[in-house]
């Protein structure tokens, strides 16, 4: 994988929410093949976390834990401290940690609100802000990949809560992208808004079959095709403050109509 970052120092990549098998995992296994080393944050999933990182060493990469709760902007600073005294640099940061579960609009509590708002907006800004501070001091920069929903643009029911949080992240985005190239012009931060690129757990063939039809290519259940996504834009050093789909044509066709 071509990339302008600290061409003669392997590479460093903190991946949040990567303990659990989600999109996480699947960037994190795509990252070591590529050489990286590999900062595994998780919050609970301590013992599929430790599974991933055992998994993740086999490719012959530093591949090592972090525990935090993103809730809490002291323990984000605690975090990236640890992961840049581990490795000492930080040269990539994907932001994965997400709370999705559906809540019709009528049981919506203040308490669920709340919750998306730490998990999906909070935690994406903190990680960013500190991480990229940190990507500041270094002279090779970094690159920061947010992750937002398809969805957002043509949201469905029982959603709210998290769309109103994840419709923000673009925007976040490409503030970033202006505040922390005009510290150093090095630091790039993109966006992946994805499709169904990994099934429901305990999805049936009917809910399947019907993800299937909302697509234009006709597939799902394609995380590797995130992993490319992140590739492209830690290797290009052209691309910043973009948001990408990555979801089969989703986002401009729901199927009713084919």
């Amino acid at each position: 994988m071509p990339s302008t970052l600290a061409p003669s120092t392997r590479l460093v990549a903190l991946i949040t929410g990567a303990g659990r098998r989600r999109l996480g995992s699947h960037i994190a296994h795509g990252l070591a093949a590529d050489g990286m080393d590999v900062a595994i944050h998780y919050h609970q999933s301590r013992e599929e976390a430790e599974l991933l990182v055992t998994e993740l060493r086999a490719n012959g990469v530093q591949a090592r834990l972090f525990q935090a709760d993103l809730r809490s902007r002291a323990a984000i600073e605690k975090l990236v401290a640890s992961v840049v005294a581990t490795f000492g640099r930080l040269d990539v940061l994907v932001n994965t940690a997400s709370v999705w579960r559906p809540i019709p609009l009528e049981e919506i509590t203040e308490l669920d609100l709340q919750e998306q708002f730490d998990v999906d907006l909070k935690a994406t800004f903190f990680c960013s802000q500190l991480a990229g501070l940190q990507m500041v001091r270094q002279a090779e920069g970094g690159v920061i990949i947010n992750f937002g929903d398809w969805a957002w643009e043509r949201p469905y029911p029982n959603h709210a809560a998290y769309f109103a949080l994840k419709g923000a992240i673009p925007g976040l985005t490409r503030s970033l992208a202006r505040e922390l190239a005009e510290r150093n012009p090095k630091i790039r931060v993109n966006c992946i808004l994805p499709g169904p690129v990994l099934l429901p757990p305990n999805s049936d063939e009917v809910e399947q079959q019907q993800l299937l039809q909302s697509t234009l290519v006709q597939q799902v259940n394609r995380p590797d095709a995130i992993v490319r996504a992140v590739r492209y834009f830690i290797a290009e050093d052209f691309v910043t403050g973009v948001c990408v789909p990555v979801d089969g044509g989703r986002t401009i066709f729901a199927g009713e109509d084919r």
